[in-house]
């Protein structure tokens, strides 16, 4: 029987294909970026996937997210999302963490265990937490910047944090960074303005679950999100991933 991964074996090679195995890739937060992120991974072979969301599926999450579906709903994302992966590839090795990552439980995880991060998470606190721990073990990580309210899907760009422009979330992390003493962060970001949010009732927001899943008090303004711009965020946070594991840009310089 042919192997699943034989298309992406003719790109990378087979000792590429062997390192994607053997090698263990963390993404924290599987909503609409990290989700995508997700699926392009274990599609790309990787061996290990450590999953980092405390957060359940709720019906705001469809429009938008690989692992929301009708029947998956209240299910954890983590849950949702490991069945997922062991029907695309059964090999794969899920290490589920069901939490929201942040600087009071970060010690629960031992990022020396990683090879590669994907940082998918909104909470800023969160991203900076991420970026330092791995800066000081020494481990490659690819963080997301806004993708809330945006409606072009080819404005992304992959650049070091302190390259960035326009995105608010990206400006708030090049300062906080340098406070840090984070020289160099990997991310990608839109370099479109975002459009503007529009305000909904509280009696909308728990229809839709949104109070629940963005912890926002009534009547606050809503990030909007769409099917077609975080997908994307997700699909280059992965590539980034697996070329920056396999040494491809190393490769293509030679």
């Amino acid at each position: 029987m042919p192997d699943q991964f034989a298309r992406t074996e003719i790109i990378f090679g087979s000792k590429a294909m062997e390192k994607l195995y053997k090698s263990r890739v963390a993404v924290f937060g599987i909503g609409g970026v990290g989700g995508y992120a997700v699926e392009a991974l274990v599609r790309s072979g990787i061996g290990t996937l450590d999953l980092i969301d405390g957060d359940k599926i709720c019906l705001s999450n469809i429009n938008r997210q690989i692992f929301a579906t009708h029947k998956t709903l209240s299910q954890f994302k983590a849950d949702a999302a490991e069945a997922r992966i062991k029907e695309i590839n059964p090999k794969a090795v899920v290490n589920k963490h069901i939490l929201f990552f942040g600087p009071e439980n970060a010690d629960l995880l031992d990022f020396k265990d990683f090879d590669y991060i994907i940082d998918a998470i909104d909470a800023v606190e969160g991203k900076i937490e991420i970026a330092v721990r791995a800066d000081k073990v020494g481990v490659p990580v690819v963080s997301a910047m806004g993708a809330g309210n945006k409606t072009d899907p080819t404005a992304f760009q992959v650049s070091d944090i302190y390259d960035t422009t326009v995105c608010p979330l990206a400006r708030i992390m090049r300062r906080e960074l340098k406070k840090c003493g984070v020289k160099s962060l990997k991310v990608v970001y839109s370099t479109e303005r975002p459009v503007r949010a529009s305000e909904i009732s509280s009696e909308t927001l728990e229809e839709c679950g949104a109070v629940r899943e963005t912890g926002l008090p009534p009547r606050r303004l809503v990030t909007g999100s769409n099917a077609f711009v975080p997908s994307v965020m997700g699909l280059i946070l992965a590539g980034e991933a697996i070329k920056g594991l396999v040494g491809f840009y190393a490769q293509n310089k030679a």
